[in-house]
């Protein structure tokens, strides 16, 4: 029988273990192995059966084994060091707090999901788990965030799969009150809410649920709430499902609800109001649009509420391409703003004018959240090098006028925060080098450039260690391989061949991602028969296991699925390779540490980062991978191997696959298997362990999320906050009035003339030019522009490359026709083809850079040709 209606049962904790229910509400025990340790110790069996869940385990542990341990003096001890544990970190000192500087006070960040654990399963791939590793860093490191986000009551889909190898997703509903939740409630009891206007009169209202991440609030909205209509309640039902107006209701949610969560956290707990608004990536975009309202509700008009939201705002994409970017209809938007929905004091158009695609190439009549984001946004950037580097391209459409390479986007490269994902082995390996205490400092802060203390780790402990995680993966591969064939169908009389899949001494490849076309899942069965030598060679095979999700509405990924699930079927390699499904947090813990090689073989450039081998590589796993992402950053051949790309723009796709793949299997057979099998005199494989050596000590301090936090503390949060600050009312009416009279005036601006004092051709290095310009400013003046000499070497088409820019002073008056004569110095630095240009910036105190409102003047066509403009 089916129960008519479902509620949790919480337990009565003895007095004396009071402080478990403190310790389950925390998820700092997700990456605190202590605190998991200690509720392991509570009821092992009950412990595994709770999926490692502390909140699960105190509801299913039995009443005697409770009243058991509260008069253990051994369980109560430990206890009690755990809890003063938490209680130390939740409120001394980190390295945040021993910065110099005004730093902000607070910051809100923003995310559509977030993978912190596998007990909260609220996220899909990667963005959600590097939104879960910021939080876990920041926490970390004291920063005084406060994160954000959506409570999706069925989270991401549960793959299983059909005996054909189909993917079938399943949704089970998650209640929030078995999770490691709380409500946030108001002084009066009752459950804090936040509500939406929608057209036609009704309205989306939310509750807001508390995750504690360590030092950091996590706010969750959660539509699910008898107040609300049956299509409202599912508005927060799945994490990117639905149709567009599903989406653009989250959206909403996430944005407009999220800052009016984030005030009514702010209200009830005391917690400093945030400075600097983070989005990370374009969901969340509408937070703007609110705090904007705010503004303009104070008596601000929009124009300088814009300017004051954009200061303190930082926008991370995440997106190489713009098929991966939210884009609405207009009309669909502009329903749910305006005088009969929300923000009904804004005018429609300001809203839609933030998001539409007014730039060459754009669609006119679509609303493209990055696009406001970018808008809306002071400073913006991109996940890793390269990809902030595809990022000034992709949206150089917003800065007219200007090289790619000058768009104000700049790049933060991703980290992973090692204390979730380092196995123990690992971390204990290190912690008798160097101490428990330095090795918990370098894996969360992260401040070293080199952990210079592995290379006093015997070559035999480091093998040891990585066969002891090698064959833990095979025992967790076993398990799962069989609990997957029995839902495929399968009875245990088919099953016996999985005693024998997978060799702990065999070196062992892991492939687990998101399943995207570009991603490749398929591309190492190429060639079949090759994979099949590679899989099966008689002294030097390999092992590969394979793991990740289809989006629920991509048939194309699924059919990919497939083809890899009926490959690794066959009876022939199946010992050998395998598919398990469900690829998730819990999985990818076990997966990292006890793979010898990370393969990832994208197409470039469209991973944005990629984090998963990151995370393997700080369990000593090398990695294989296309140049992109941050591998592209970071790669040495010290660290892996590049496979090499066939990318260039003529290249047939079929073609470049053919290639590449080609490529990868050249690496495994004459490079790479030769080298984990080859044993040096000592009987160990010197080569092999010297590159694992030199991974987790050159490496290892670069991709640690403690890092990546620490440079967004520095190069974005601080200077948002102080550009907050400068941002009074009457500063921000200022800039906006003053940007509306530059736009209106920055026809009448020109470069009428260009002299050097140059009387040839060529010069010398090191020689100096005297530079002398005459400009129109029109109806602007001398302090509101900036005109600059930009040099530096040429291409082949004329085009400077690493540019200098010198500002260039006025000399005088203006002449009778109102020209302005500018003069400076140009500094001849660099030998060969040399050129130089001259060009007019807008300029005022509070812009973040020159660039920054998309206004440049350069001299004509025909004066560049007359000034001739390059020296060679």
């Amino acid at each position: 029988m089916k129960a008519i209606r479902r509620l949790t049962v919480r337990p009565v904790l003895p007095d004396p273990l009071r402080p478990l229910s403190d310790l389950a509400r925390n998820l700092r025990w997700s990456w605190h192995p202590e605190t998991r340790d200690l509720f392991q110790s509570v009821d092992p069996e009950c412990w595994t059966a709770s999926g490692r869940d502390p909140v699960r385990l105190l509801g299913t542990v039995p009443p005697a084994r409770l009243a058991e341990l509260a008069e253990d003096r051994r369980f109560l001890r430990r206890l009690t060091a755990v809890a003063d544990d938490l209680d130390h970190y939740m409120s001394g000192d980190r390295w945040y707090q021993a910065q110099s500087g005004r730093l902000p006070a607070a910051v809100a960040y923003f995310s559509p999901e977030f993978g912190i654990t596998a007990a909260l399963p609220q996220y899909s791939g990667g963005l959600g788990i590097l939104a879960g590793d910021h939080l876990k860093a920041a926490s970390d490191l004291g920063v005084p965030l406060v994160g954000v986000g959506l409570l999706y009551r069925h989270g991401y889909f549960r793959q299983s799969l059909s005996r054909d190898g189909w993917q079938q997703e399943h949704y089970p509903v998650l209640d929030p009150h078995e999770l490691p939740l709380a409500p946030l409630k108001e002084a009066d009891g009752t459950p804090a809410h936040v509500a939406l206007a929608l057209p036609g009169g009704r309205e989306l209202r939310a509750r807001v649920w508390l995750a504690q991440v360590g030092r950091v609030p996590l706010l969750l909205l959660d539509s699910d709430v008898e107040e609300n209509d049956p299509g409202e309640r599912g508005v927060t039902d799945r994490l990117y499902g639905g149709g567009s107006e599903h989406r653009l209701l989250q959206e909403m949610l996430l944005g407009i609800g999220g800052v009016r969560a984030v005030r009514t956290y702010c209200r009830l707990t005391g917690h400093a109001a945030p400075e600097v608004f983070h989005t990370n990536e374009g969901h969340a975009g509408f937070l703007g649009l609110e705090r904007i309202a705010e503004l303009c509700d104070e008596g601000l008009e929009f124009g300088a509420a814009l300017e004051a939201v954009r200061a303190g705002t930082v926008f991370t994409t995440h997106t190489p391409v713009p098929a991966g970017i939210d884009r609405f209809d207009r009309e669909l938007v502009g329903r749910h703003f305006g005088p009969d929905s929300e923000l009904p004091r804004i005018d429609v158009e300001r809203v839609l004018r933030l998001g539409m695609e007014t730039y060459p190439g754009g669609e006119p009549n679509l609303f493209n959240m990055a696009v406001m984001g970018l808008r809306l946004a002071q400073r913006a950037n991109g996940v890793s090098l390269l990809h902030g580097g595809v990022s000034r391209g992709m949206f150089a459409g917003l800065w007219p006028g200007f090289d790619a390479e000058e768009v104000p986007i700049t790049s933060v490269t991703n980290g992973v925060h090692a204390p979730t994902w380092v196995a123990p082995e690992v971390f204990r390996l290190g912690a008798r080098q160097i101490g428990v205490q330095r090795a918990e400092d370098a894996l969360a802060v992260g401040s070293s450039d080199r952990w210079d203390s592995v290379a006093d780790i015997p070559d035999q402990d480091i093998w040891e260690l990585r066969r002891t995680l090698r064959a833990q993966l095979v025992e967790e591969v076993r398990e799962r391989l069989r609990a997957s064939w029995r839902q495929r169908g399968a009875g245990t009389a088919e099953l016996g061949w999985i005693d024998d899949a997978l060799d702990p001494d065999v070196l062992t490849i892991g492939f687990a991602r998101r399943v995207p076309s570009y991603k490749r899942l398929t591309l190492m069965l190429r060639d079949r028969d090759r994979l099949m030598e590679l899989l099966l060679h008689p002294e030097r095979p390999i092992q590969i296991v394979v793991a990740g999700k289809a989006h629920p509405a991509d048939d194309g990924g699924k059919r990919l699925v497939q083809e890899l699930v009926r490959f690794a079927d066959d009876p022939r390699v199946r010992h050998r390779i395998v598919f398990l499904p469900d690829y998730g947090m819990a999985m990818a813990q076990k997966l990292y540490p006890g793979c010898d090689i990370w393969l990832n073989n994208p197409l470039r450039p469209l991973e944005a980062c990629g984090t998963s081998g990151m995370k393997a590589a700080l369990n000593g796993c090398l990695n294989l991978s296309v140049l992109d992402g941050w591998w592209d950053e970071w790669y040495q051949p010290d660290f892996g191997w590049a496979i090499p790309t066939a990318d260039g723009a003529g290249t047939d796709p079929d073609r470049r696959d053919a290639i590449e793949a080609n490529a990868l299997y050249d690496l495994l057979e004459q490079r790479i298997t030769p080298r984990f099998y080859e044993r040096g005199a000592s009987g160990l494989p010197d080569r092999w362990l010297e590159m694992v050596r030199r991974t987790l000590s050159l490496l290892g301090p670069k991709v640690l999320a403690g890092r990546m936090v620490r440079e967004y503390v520095e190069r974005l949060y601080a200077p948002a906050a102080e550009a907050h600050r400068a941002m009074d009312p009457d500063s921000a009416r200022g800039l906006a009035e003053w940007k509306a009279r530059v736009r209106a005036a920055w026809p009448g601006v020109s470069v009428d003339h260009v002299e050097t004092s140059a009387a040839t051709a060529a010069a010398e290095l090191g020689a100096t030019l005297a530079l002398r310009v005459r400009v129109r400013l029109g109806d602007l003046a001398p302090e509101d522009v900036e005109v600059q000499a930009v040099s530096g070497r040429v291409d082949s088409e004329d085009r400077i490359t690493d540019a200098a820019k010198v500002p260039l002073k006025p000399v005088g008056g203006p002449d009778l026709e109102g020209r302005w004569v500018y003069e400076g110095p140009l500094a001849l630095d660099r030998t060969g083809p040399f050129g130089y240009t001259v060009r007019v910036l807008p300029a005022h105190r509070l812009l973040a850079s020159g660039v920054e409102t998309g206004l440049v003047a350069v001299p004509s066509g025909d004066l560049v040709e007359a000034a001739g403009l390059l020296m060679r």
